[in-house]
């Protein structure tokens, strides 16, 4: 199993302290997370996209670019690209960059995006905002794999004959499509043999399972491989510690914070206590075995062979949360690696001989620009 660190870099009030972080403390926190969790050996690192507090993840490609110039192996996500409410040529641009800054280690997950600012901010409604996913998907993914491109469309100007630039790192770019239960995003990703990313967050698992059911009958129906559907899930919370009795009182206080941004932004209450949370959401909130047993026990309904852990809105201090990261990659990680085999992220390409940078040493003899 590969196993990513996500953050939607939520940033609201401390539920231990009740204070707020600076936007900026916030923000470098990520980025020194993104550090850790390369060194800790994950496999990848996510940052979302909202566009509305409390989040401060409005420009994930900046994010990324940070993480990118502090980091060499980790792959680098995101989760999600909203592309409903993005250009796609500009999405294009971004990230093509993005591919360049990071040598290749980038992956996208993609989504239709939530949220009551995107109407204002965009306008872009729960009328529309399928088919604008649908078709930024479409412009997107030929931009990624086409020198030149002619399109039209119903939201944005057409293309004839149009290059961008800079050229991809990667041709093609791996895309997710990530959903909640929407069979819309599901119906693009198996058209297009592209993985799917269940969020697998909000409610118990069973709608995610039909989901992914829906979505392996789909890949097959459009004459694919099923071996070949690869498939990805979210977990709703992640907090460890050496007895399940340990992480669930350490957690309760950010449980509390939790349902008191679902009463504010009048969202329903799916899991009215603590203790109906830890059992029957995705949350990751226990002893080493039981996350372990927690995690197979999902799997054998969603059949992922990737996972990410929600790190946000804990609370904890950083010595805690590196202390809780190590563990896991000590006690729970070896262990779903060695049950669920998976197939290989996006890693750093070889350089090219004429990818010259600023402090190469020349080789004696070479052309100009040319390094070892």
């Amino acid at each position: 199993m590969k196993i990513l660190v996500l953050t939607l870099i939520t940033n609201g009030p401390d539920p231990v302290t009740g204070r707020t972080p600076t936007a900026n403390a916030r923000l470098h926190r990520v980025v020194e997370n993104a550090v850790l969790a390369e060194e800790l050996g994950f496999d990848g690192y996510a940052v979302g996209e909202r566009h509305e507090l409390p989040f401060l993840s409005s420009a994930p490609p900046v994010v990324l670019s940070h993480i990118a110039a502090r980091t060499s192996r980790i792959t680098l996500f995101t989760g999600v690209t909203t592309l409903s409410l993005l250009d796609p040529v500009r999405a294009y641009e971004d990230y093509a960059t993005l591919d360049q800054l990071a040598d290749g280690r980038l992956e996208l997950i993609i989504g239709k995006g939530n949220g009551a600012a995107q109407a204002q901010l965009f306008a872009v409604t729960t009328d529309d905002q399928w088919d604008r996913n649908a078709e930024g998907y479409e412009l997107f993914r030929r931009l990624w794999r086409e020198e030149r491109t002619t399109w039209s469309g119903r939201f944005r100007p057409p293309l004839h004959d149009a290059q961008t630039w800079p050229p991809p790192r990667q041709r093609p770019l791996r895309v997710w499509h990530g959903s909640a239960t929407s069979r819309e995003s599901v119906e693009v990703a198996a058209r297009c043999g592209d993985p799917l990313f269940s969020a697998n967050v909000t409610h118990p698992v069973a709608p995610y399972a039909e989901l992914v059911a829906h979505y392996r009958e789909r890949w097959a129906a459009h004459g694919r491989d099923p071996a070949d559907a690869l498939v990805g899930a979210g977990t709703a919370a992640f907090h460890l510690a050496p007895t399940s009795q340990q992480a669930v009182e350490e957690f309760r206080p950010a449980f509390a914070a939790r349902q008191a941004a679902a009463q504010r932004f009048g969202l329903p209450v799916v899991f009215p206590t603590l203790e109906d949370f830890v059992a029957r959401s995705s949350a990751l909130i226990g002893s080493p075995a039981q996350i372990v047993d927690k995690v197979l026990r999902y799997r054998e309904q969603l059949g992922h062979e990737v996972l990410h852990l929600h790190l946000d809105g804990d609370g904890l201090a950083p010595a805690r949360q590196r202390e809780m990261l190590e563990r896991f990659q000590a006690e729970v990680a070896p262990a779903l690696r060695a049950a669920v085999p998976s197939r290989p992220l996006a890693g750093a390409l070889p350089r090219d001989p004429d990818d010259a940078r600023p402090g190469d040493e020349p080789v004696p003899g070479a052309p100009l620009g040319v390094a070892s």
